[in-house]
C-alpha cells in the first residue's frame, strides 16, 4: 500500500523528463521509470543508548512508474534479481510496499497509469546501482532498467494541504523545495497525479496540472516570486488546487537548470486536509457509574486549554450527544483511536470528528516482541482505500528508521524527566559530569523531531508531548512523579520548533489534572501560543537551526519554520541545571542574549520583528543581517519571535489573541486560578 510514508523525491538523471504544456506521449508498450526517490537514513548523535546504535544506515527508495500495457495479477518484481520477500527474509529491507503485496485487483494496471513502488532498505551506499525487472514469470519483462540510487540533491522538503473551507476537504498546496545541488534551479511547472477513485489508491490515473505563470488568478503564489531557489536555499510554492479527494498523490514539480535543463522532483503521500490538532491523550475515564467526559466541569477545563483531540471512539452519553445543547456539540473531541469497522467511521458525518487512526501502540517493543516492520505495514493496509489517515507512535530514535514511511502522519513518544524512556539518562555527560538517572537533556526532543522530520519528509509530522500523569512513579529518588511547568514548556517548545503541526499531551485525565493542578494554566498557555500561530506551522516548513555556545557549555537552540509571510523564530534556553535537591531542572534568571538568524531571500528584509508569547505580542529590537537579523533581549527558557513579511500581520495576531482569551473567558470556568472551580473538578466522582 502507497502512505505517505512516501516522501521525498529527487529524481536521479536521465529519468522522468517531462515537459510541461507538450502534447501527451504516446502510451508506452512496455513499463518505465519517471522518478527515483532516495530518503537517505539519519541518526540524532545527541542521543545516548545502552546498546549502540547500529552502524547500517539505509534509506526509504521510492519509484515512480508509469504503466504500459500487459501488466496482470501473477507479475513480480525483481531487485538484484531478489524478490521483495526475499529481501524481507534476508534482512536487506525493512518493508515494502510493491506489487506483490497488492490485491490482485491493484496489479492489473491500466495502460498510462502511475504507480509507486517504495522500500525501506537496511544499507545503503550512496551511488549504488539496482537492477530492476518487472513481469510474469519466465518470459519477457515488462520493464528492465539499471538505476542509480545517488544523494539527493533537490527535494521537496515538506508539503501540506490546506483547505479555504469549512469540512475536511483541501484545496491548496503548500510545497517547500530544497536545494544543496551547489547551482539554482528554477520551478516551471506543477501536475498532480491522483486515483480515479478511492478504492484504487494504488493507480493513478488522472492528471491535474496547476496553473502557471502568466495564466492569471489562478498562478501560484511563488516564493521567491521568480521561482528561482538559490544554491542552499529553500522556496516554493502555494497553488490552488482543488478540491481534492481524501486519498493518496502524486505531485510532480518540473524545474530547470541555468543551463536550460529540465527535470522534475516527486512527492507520494496521503491528502489530507491539515489541522493543528492538540490532543488530551487518555482523557475518558470512570466517574460515578458513567464516565469523566460525561462532567460539564471537567470538558470546560480540557476545551480551555485549546484541547480539541483525545484518544477515543465513541463514549455513551457523550459523542452521541451532537443535538442542540448536546455535550458533544457543545464540547467536541475529534477521534484518535482504531477507527474500526471502516463503513461505520468513512462517511461524510464523522470525517470533521476524526483527527486520525492509532491503534498498535508503540510497535518497536510490542508488549516485548518488537512487531516486525512488514506486519505493521499490513495492519494499516486496510486503510489504504478510506479516507482515514493512519498514524503511528515511534519510540526509539536508536532504532526507529525501520519503521519510516509506514504511515501517513508519523509521531513520536519520549519524555525527559520521570519517565520510562529507552535512552540511556546516566550516560549524559550534559552538566559538567553530573550524571542523574531521574531526567534526560530536555533538547534532545528537538533531535529526535528533526530526526522524524527528515526521514519523514516531505509529510507533516506530530509529537507526544509530556504533561501530568498520574501513573508514574518515584525515579531515582525524584519525589515530583510529573514534570514542572517550565519541563513541560521546554518539552513542547524543543517540538514546535522543529515543526510539528499536531501535539499530543501525555496525560491531560481527569486523575493526572488533579494530582498536578499546578500544570494547568502552563498547558493552556503553550496552547494559546500554538493556536496564536497555527498558521505558520501549518503553511511553514523548518529552515535553519544551531545550537550557542557561551564558555564551551551549551546557551541556547535557535531554529525557525518559514512561511509565505514571515517567520517564527525561536530561542531556547539550554542554561538549565539539575536541582540536587528537588531533583527538578531549574532555569535561571533572565540573561541579555544576542540572537542572529538567518532568512530566507524570498522574505527579504522583514517589515517589522516582534515577540510573541501568551501575554500577547511585544515590542523586538532588532537589526538587519546581510542574510536575515539580529535580535538584543533578555530573555530565559523560551522565547519566540515573528519576522513579519509586511505590517499588517501584527495586528491580525493581536487581534488573534484577544479572541482568544475571549475563548477561554467565554467558559466562566478557570480551575489554574480560582480555587471554586479547582473544587468542582475535585467533586467528580473518579472510578477505582
Amino acid at each position: 500500500m502507497r502512505r505517505s510514508g512516501a516522501y521525498i523525491l529527487f529524481l536521479l538523471l536521465g529519468l522522468g523528463k517531462v515537459a510541461f504544456g507538450a502534447p501527451p506521449r504516446p502510451v508506452a508498450r512496455t513499463f518505465e521509470v519517471e522518478g527515483v526517490a532516495v530518503i537517505p537514513h539519519v541518526r540524532a548523535e545527541g542521543m545516548r543508548y545502552r546498546q549502540p546504535a547500529s552502524p547500517d544506515m539505509g534509506a526509504r527508495i521510492q519509484l515512480f512508474i508509469r504503466a504500459g500495457d500487459g501488466a496482470g495479477p501473477s507479475d513480480l518484481l525483481r531487485v538484484d534479481g531478489k524478490t521483495a520477500e526475499e529481501w524481507i527474509s534476508s534482512k536487506g529491507w525493512h518493508w515494502h510496499d510493491t506489487p506483490s503485496v497488492w490485491t490482485p485487483g491493484a496489479r492489473t494496471v491500466p495502460s498510462g497509469a502511475r504507480m509507486v513502488w517504495q522500500w525501506n532498505q537496511v544499507r545503503w551506499d550512496p551511488g549504488e546501482e539496482k537492477e530492476i525487472e518487472y513481469g510474469p514469470p519466465g518470459k519477457e519483462p515488462l520493464l528492465r532498467a539499471r538505476l542509480r540510487l545517488s544523494r539527493p540533491e533537490v527535494w521537496i522538503s515538506a508539503l501540506t494541504f490546506l483547505g479555504s473551507q469549512a469540512g475536511t476537504v483541501p484545496d491548496t498546496m503548500v510545497l517547500y523545495l530544497a536545494n544543496e545541488s551547489g547551482r539554482p534551479v528554477q520551478m516551471t511547472g506543477c501536475r498532480l497525479y491522483l486515483p480515479k477513485e478511492r478504492t484504487s489508491w494504488q493507480q493513478m490515473e488522472s492528471e491535474r496540472e496547476i496553473p502557471w505563470s502568466g495564466s492569471g488568478s489562478g498562478s501560484p503564489l511563488l516564493f521567491p516570486a521568480d521561482g528561482r531557489i538559490a544554491p542552499g536555499e529553500k522556496g516554493g510554492l502555494r497553488a490552488a488546487a482543488g478540491p481534492l479527494p481524501l486519498t493518496y498523490g502524486i505531485v510532480e514539480l518540473q524545474l530547470r537548470d541555468r543551463d536550460g535543463k529540465v527535470d522534475s522532483v516527486r512527492a507520494y503521500q496521503r491528502i489530507k486536509k491539515e489541522a493543528f490538532d492538540i490532543s488530551g491523550g487518555w482523557v475518558a475515564g470512570p466517574a460515578g457509574g458513567g464516565n469523566t467526559l460525561h462532567f460539564i466541569p471537567f470538558l470546560k477545563t480540557l476545551k480551555r486549554m485549546h484541547i480539541n483531540t483525545a484518544h477515543l471512539s465513541e463514549i455513551a452519553g457523550y459523542t452521541d450527544q451532537t443535538g442542540p445543547g448536546g455535550l458533544y456539540r457543545l464540547y467536541p473531541l475529534k477521534f484518535f483511536h482504531k477507527l474500526q469497522p471502516l463503513e461505520k467511521y468513512d462517511r461524510e458525518p464523522m470525517l470533521p470528528r476524526i483527527h486520525a487512526v492509532e491503534f498498535l501502540g508503540e510497535p518497536q517493543y510490542g508488549g516485548g516482541r518488537p512487531v516486525p516492520p512488514q506486519e505493521v505495514w499490513k495492519a494499516l493496509e486496510p486503510y489504504g482505500g478510506s479516507r482515514l489517515a493512519t498514524t503511528l507512535t515511534n519510540s526509539e530514535e536508536r532504532v526507529w528508521r525501520g519503521y519510516m514511511g509506514l504511515s501517513d502522519y508519523p509521531h513520536y513518544d519520549a519524555y525527559r524527566v520521570t519517565a520510562p524512556s529507552p535512552d540511556s539518562w546516566r550516560s549524559y555527560d550534559r552538566w559538567e559530569g553530573v550524571r542523574i538517572g531521574w531526567g534526560a537533556p530536555l533538547e534532545t526532543i528537538g533531535e529526535m523531531c528533526r530526526s522524524l522530520r527528515e526521514m519523514s519528509r516531505p509529510a507533516p509530522t506530530a509529537y507526544w508531548s509530556q504533561g501530568p500523569h498520574a501513573g508514574w512513579g518515584v525515579l531515582d529518588g525524584r519525589r515530583r512523579t510529573s514534570p514542572t511547568p517550565d519541563e513541560i514548556r521546554l518539552q513542547a517548545y524543543h517540538a514546535l520548533a522543529g515543526r510539528i503541526t499536531s501535539l499530543y499531551w501525555f496525560n491531560l485525565s481527569l486523575k493526572s489534572i488533579l494530582k498536578f493542578p499546578d500544570t494547568l494554566e502552563e498547558i493552556t498557555r503553550v496552547g494559546r501560543e500554538i493556536r496564536l500561530l497555527e498558521d505558520f506551522y501549518l503553511e511553514g516548513d523548518a529552515y535553519r537551526f544551531r545550537r550557542l555556545h557561551r564558555e564551551g557549555k551549551p546557551d541556547w537552540d535557535l531554529a525557525s519554520v518559514v512561511s509565505p509571510q514571515g517567520a517564527v523564530l525561536f530561542a531556547l534556553d539550554l542554561d538549565y541545571f539539575p536541582d540536587p535537591q528537588e531533583k527538578v531542572f531549574r532555569f535561571r534568571p533572565p540573561r541579555p542574549a544576542v540572537f542572529e538568524f538567518s532568512l530566507p531571500p524570498f522574505l527579504g528584509r522583514p517589515a517589522e520583528v516582534f515577540r510573541i508569547d501568551a501575554d500577547g505580542v511585544h515590542p523586538a529590537e532588532s537589526e538587519p543581517l546581510p542574510d536575515g537579523i539580529r535580535i538584543r533581549d533578555s530573555r530565559h527558557k523560551v522565547a519566540v519571535y515573528v519576522a513579519a513579511r509586511s505590517r499588517g500581520l501584527r495586528p491580525q495576531l493581536e487581534k488573534k489573541w484577544l479572541a482568544l482569551l475571549q475563548y477561554e473567558k467565554a467558559f466562566e470556568f478557570d480551575p489554574a486560578r480560582n480555587a471554586a472551580d479547582l473544587e468542582a473538578l475535585c467533586s467528580i466522582p473518579q472510578g477505582k
